[in-house]
C-alpha cells in the first residue's frame, strides 16, 4: 500500500488532524468567529493616540474637580513676596502681587474647562441642527441655511470676537455665547457634508416609505450613522473653545476677575512678567492649555483611526512555524 492509500495520510491531509495512537482521527475545530469590535469606546480604548489623550484629559478634569483640596482658600489672595521663583514653599512660584501660581493655575483650570467643553456642546449641537436640517428638510431650507453659515464663516473671527465681547456684559456666560455664535458655521458645514451623503441611503428612502416623521428619520435612523463625525466635530470645538476663551482673555475682553489660564496671561501680561524674566508666572497656563489641546487632538486622531477604515493599521498575519512547513511538505511529497 502506497502512502497515498494509507487511510491514516489521508485523513490527515483531508481534515488536517493527525491521528491518535489508535488510528482514529478527529475533525479539527471549526475556526472561530471573529468577534466584532464593542463599538467606538472600545475601539478608543484600544488606540494608542486616544488612550493617551483621555489618561491626560482625565488627569485635567480631576484637578479641576479637587482644586479645592489640592489648593484649598482663595486663590487671588496674597501668600508670599512678590515675583518669588519655584521654591519649597511655593512650587511654580509668585506672580508680582505675592499669589501662588500653582493655586491659580489649579483653579484656573474649572473655568477653561467649564467653557471649552460648553462651548464645545452647544456650537456642536447647533451644527447638527444646521446639518441635520440643510439636508433633510428640502432644497429651500437648504439654500437659505447654507446662506446664513456662508455668511458666519466669511466674517473674520477675531475681529467679530472682539466686537461682541466689547458691546456684551462681561461674564462667563457672555464668553459662551460670543464662542458659539462665532464657532458653530464650521461644524455645521462639516456635519451637513456627512448628512447629505447619508439622506441619500436606501434605508432613509426606506424610513419615508413607512411613513415615519422627519425628525426621527433626523435623530433615530440619521444621527446614529454620523457618531464618528460628531465626535470628531465636537473635540474641534472645544479645542476652539479653551484657545479662543485665552484669547479674548489676554486681550482683556473677557471678565478678568475669574481665575482661568487666559486671564492669568493677562495679568502676567500686565504685571511685565515677560519684560522681568518671570518665566514661571506665564510659562505654567500656556503649557496647561497647550496639554490639554494636544489631549484633544490625541483623541480626534484615535478616532479617525479607528472609524475610518483607510487609517486602520492592516493586521500582521501569522505564519505556520517551521517543523509544521515541513511535516505538510513532506506529507504533500508523499501523496505525489
Amino acid at each position: 500500500m502506497s502512502l497515498a492509500q494509507d487511510p491514516r495520510v489521508m485523513a490527515e491531509l483531508e481534515l488536517g488532524t493527525p491521528p491518535g495512537p489508535d488510528g482514529k482521527v478527529t475533525a479539527a475545530p471549526p475556526p472561530r468567529r471573529r468577534q466584532r469590535g464593542g463599538g467606538l469606546l472600545r475601539g478608543l480604548l484600544s488606540n494608542a493616540k486616544a488612550t493617551s489623550g483621555l489618561v491626560i484629559l482625565v488627569l485635567f478634569v480631576l484637578m479641576a474637580v479637587f482644586a479645592p483640596i489640592l489648593a484649598p482658600g482663595d486663590p487671588t489672595l496674597i501668600q508670599g513676596i512678590g515675583s518669588q521663583p519655584p521654591s519649597a514653599d511655593h512650587w511654580l512660584g509668585t506672580t508680582a502681587k505675592g499669589q501662588d501660581v500653582l493655586a491659580l493655575n489649579v483653579w484656573g483650570s474649572r473655568s477653561s474647562l467649564f467653557v471649552g467643553f460648553t462651548v464645545g456642546i452647544l456650537a456642536t449641537f447647533v451644527g447638527l441642527l444646521v446639518g441635520l436640517a440643510s439636508a433633510y428638510l428640502g432644497r429651500t431650507i437648504d439654500n437659505v441655511l447654507s446662506l446664513v453659515t456662508n455668511v458666519f464663516l466669511l466674517l473674520p473671527g477675531l475681529p467679530l470676537l472682539v466686537i461682541l465681547a466689547a458691546f456684551l456684559p462681561q461674564g462667563l456666560g457672555t464668553v459662551v455665547l460670543v464662542l458659539v455664535i462665532t464657532g458653530w458655521a464650521g461644524a455645521a458645514r462639516v456635519l451637513r457634508s456627512q448628512a447629505m451623503s447619508i439622506r441619500g441611503k436606501d434605508f432613509v428612502a426606506a424610513s419615508q416609505v413607512t411613513g415615519e416623521g422627519g425628525l426621527r428619520i433626523m435623530f433615530r435612523e440619521m444621527l446614529p450613522n454620523m457618531a464618528s463625525i460628531v465626535m470628531s466635530t465636537f473635540l474641534a470645538c472645544v479645542i476652539f473653545g479653551i484657545g479662543a476663551q485665552a484669547g479674548l482673555e489676554f486681550l482683556g475682553l473677557g471678565d478678568i476677575s475669574t481665575v482661568s489660564w487666559g486671564t492669568n496671561l493677562y495679568w502676567a501680561s500686565n504685571d511685565g512678567a515677560l519684560l522681568t524674566g518671570a518665566w514661571w508666572v506665564f510659562v505654567p497656563p500656556g503649557v496647561c492649555i497647550a496639554l490639554v489641546a494636544f489631549a484633544l487632538a490625541l483623541v480626534n486622531y484615535g478616532v479617525d483611526e479607528t472609524t475610518n477604515p483607510r487609517l486602520r493599521r492592516p493586521r500582521r498575519r501569522t505564519t505556520p512555524d517551521a517543523p509544521t512547513r515541513v511535516a505538510a511538505r513532506t506529507r504533500k511529497e508523499a501523496v505525489q
